[in-house]
């Protein structure tokens, strides 16, 4: 079952709510403000050290999204209040530009950062489990293209209308993220609703091991991937102040997260998850170190598609391997390594403002910072591929 199921077949509903889902919430509600974030900048209404503090409020949130998503009993009410809260924030962050204060920015960002959180754990948790119900385990992985089109779809926005303010580009992505909402709303209900499985009561000493190693591992992912998915627009940007120029980055970057996913769910999916998330990481740390060595349009360019088609292969990889080590009930262990995940990113950016960066696109800080992602991916890599 490597293809994708009829319309007719009961797998369809929470193959479809789970990718519009992701769509939704990571491709609008996380990754919407770096397409956006250097037209904020050109409006005047943003500056770079208040854009970088925006992104670290989301960064934050995101990590007690998935600090507390384990509290959904049943994942579908955290996936619907997650889904409604980054449509409410989204066309929050429309009104921004007549609001003086910017901490009400950074609120926005952080709640952002906590609903995107909450609707990837329990999206995961409640399509893992529904598509396992209709032993369509298989399918799993084609929820995961829904990021990389989310992301495609508001960088393409933020590209084709780069030269409307930003605040009108936030109101039609607030438009889309609810008609998104209100559809995987209808999708999501259906029998099951009263819950999830019941925790197992003894988990043994290697198992838990291996779950820590899961989580360790993801975190690591977190730092590395989120110098390039943070900076690549604002590198392009200081390549070139056109808009129609450097906005391309972004909707390359989640057409190669998509396309990547759709390639390994549809011919990957014998290859062991633990080499699959292997391979992923070590292109990504190829991707990161290009704009870095060689600055240039082109580079930034083949960064956005070495890392844009990685990052997603790795994240369905990874939550693969979370429901597979725990099926009876993997929220839980998804929400930890989501957490690890986002405290890596934290310390991403933070690494960056410590070393003295000043501009976002350019200086020894980014430069040694990429370093540092580099071999954190490189070396999980590695280790990765040593496991069996």
């Amino acid at each position: 079952m490597s293809g994708a199921p009829s319309p007719a077949d009961p797998a369809i509903r929470p193959l479809v709510g789970g990718l519009v889902a992701l769509a939704v919430a990571m491709g609008i509600g996380r990754f919407a403000f770096t397409p956006l974030m250097p037209l904020m900048i050109r409006d005047g209404g943003l500056d770079a050290a208040t854009g970088a503090e925006w992104a670290a409020a989301n960064y934050l949130g995101y990590l007690v999204g998935a600090l507390s998503a384990a509290r959904f009993t049943d994942p579908r009410r955290g996936l619907r209040f997650g889904l409604l809260g980054v449509a409410g924030t989204t066309l929050a962050m429309a009104g921004i530009g007549a609001v003086p204060s910017p901490l009400v920015g950074a609120g926005l960002r952080a709640a952002a950062g906590v609903f995107s959180a909450w609707a990837l754990v329990c999206a995961s948790g409640w399509c893992l489990a529904e598509l396992a119900r209709h032993r369509a385990e298989a399918w799993g992985a084609w929820i995961y293209t829904g990021v990389g089109l989310g992301v495609a779809l508001a960088g393409m926005l933020a590209w084709l209308g780069g030269r409307q303010p930003a605040d009108r580009l936030w109101l039609e992505l607030g438009l889309i993220a609810a008609t998104g909402t209100w559809l995987v709303w209808g999708l999501s209900r259906g029998p099951g609703e009263a819950g999830a499985a019941p925790h197992t009561a003894e988990v043994s000493a290697e198992r838990r091991g291996g779950q820590a190693a899961l989580v360790v591992c993801y975190g690591a992912f977190g730092f590395g991937y989120i110098l390039p998915a943070t900076f690549l627009p604002a590198m392009a940007r200081a390549l070139t102040p056109d808009p129609l120029v450097f906005g391309l980055a972004w909707p390359l970057f989640g057409l190669a997260a998509a396309l990547s996913v759709a390639g390994v769910a549809r011919w990957g999916q014998r290859a062991p998850r633990r080499r699959v998330w292997a391979v992923a990481q070590g292109v990504m740390a190829l991707g990161t170190a290009l704009p870095l060595l060689l600055p240039s349009l082109w580079s930034v360019a083949a960064s956005a598609l070495l890392v844009g088609g990685t990052f997603m292969v790795a994240t369905m990889a990874g939550l693969q391997l979370a429901r597979a080590a725990h099926p009876a009930d993997p929220t839980p262990l998804l929400a930890r390594m989501t957490a690890a995940f986002a405290a890596g990113q934290i310390a991403g950016p933070l690494m960056v403002r410590a070393l003295g960066l000043v501009d976002m696109a350019e200086g020894a800080a980014l430069a040694w910072t990429g370093a540092a992602a580099v071999a954190v991916l490189a070396g999980t890599a590695a280790w990765l591929w040593g496991e069996p």
